[in-house]
């Protein structure tokens, strides 16, 4: 109703587009080298904004970090569990 308020879909993030526009909004994304890059600086940026660069800092954002840590070393260390889950996800 209200065109003047409606973003381009180019700007909206992936959690306010509609499962319609999925593929539209796709096409709008740089998937070029630089633009991949520019996209991993902006998620660290985002997160360290979020989690890291507080006036009251909590152990959240670090201890976060620790837990992802934690379980990719686990996922790497163990063969079996590594090769079940690339059997998992990769194998038809």
């Amino acid at each position: 109703p209200c065109d003047r308020l409606s973003v381009p879909l180019g700007e909206k993030r992936l959690m306010d587009v509609k499962l319609g526009e999925l593929g539209s909004w796709l096409g709008t994304r740089d998937f070029t080298p630089n633009g991949l890059i520019s996209a991993v600086r902006r998620g660290h940026d985002r997160y360290y904004n979020k989690y890291i660069n507080v006036k009251k800092g909590g152990i959240g954002g670090i201890a976060m970090l620790l837990a992802g840590y934690v379980v990719l070393s686990y996922v790497w260390e163990y063969d079996h569990i590594s090769k079940k889950l690339i059997y998992i996800f990769f194998c038809p």
